[in-house]
């Protein structure tokens, strides 16, 4: 008997603390102070802000993926002529050079790249120079490192391409024109490299 007794008497005090503890309902909503309420309401921070999106690479850096900087002058063309191509370049880099170069010089060039354009068409057309012939005369003879250094700083009436075309795609139309210019060798149909290593 003493024994249910104290059985009743225990869960008559479960059920009162269990009741007591729904009944407060209102005050859950509000726990009292807060340690450190800077942390506890933080205010949101928007990464994507207009400061940020901005901001410049830090000085020096390179991209993963990303071909090493191109450190010459506009005024260093002779510099230029030296520079080989950092990019093994395969059969597919070739078609990918001709593609873009169709749709970023051969407006102005021709597709035949013999300055011959829309925009010339012999003279008829409503640009009134004409573009440079790029497989014979005096460009034909142009490095792809001097044709690299052209679409980067532009040259006489052309405008730079690097807001356009990043580096790996500037090298392949290079490679790509210098295929079409008299004495071409054919591509090697080596697997790529590493394009961080300049060779």
């Amino acid at each position: 008997m003493k024994r249910t007794s104290n059985i009743l008497i225990v869960a008559a005090l479960a059920t009162g603390a269990f009741l007591a503890a729904c009944n407060r309902g209102e005050h859950n909503r509000k726990p009292g102070r807060i340690y450190m309420p800077d942390m506890y309401e933080s205010r949101a921070y928007e990464f994507y802000s207009a400061r940020l999106s901005g901001l410049k690479p830090v000085e020096g850096t390179v991209k993963r993926g990303e071909l090493l900087p191109y450190h010459l002058k506009e005024s260093d063309t002779a510099l230029a002529n030296l520079v080989k191509n950092p990019l093994t370049i395969t059969p597919s880099d070739l078609k990918e050079g001709e593609r873009l170069f169709n749709i970023y010089c051969g407006i102005c060039h021709g597709t035949a790249l013999d300055g011959n354009g829309p925009l010339y068409k012999g003279g008829d057309g409503p640009y009134p120079a004409a573009p440079a012939n790029l497989v014979a005369g005096a460009k034909s003879g142009y490095t792809e490192g001097r044709l690299f250094h052209v679409m980067t700083y532009g040259y006489n009436m052309m405008g730079s391409y690097a807001s356009q075309l990043d580096r790996d795609q500037r090298w392949k139309i290079a490679a790509y024109i210098k295929s079409k210019q008299p004495g071409a060798a054919a591509p090697s149909a080596a697997p790529a490299n590493d394009s961080t290593a300049a060779k």
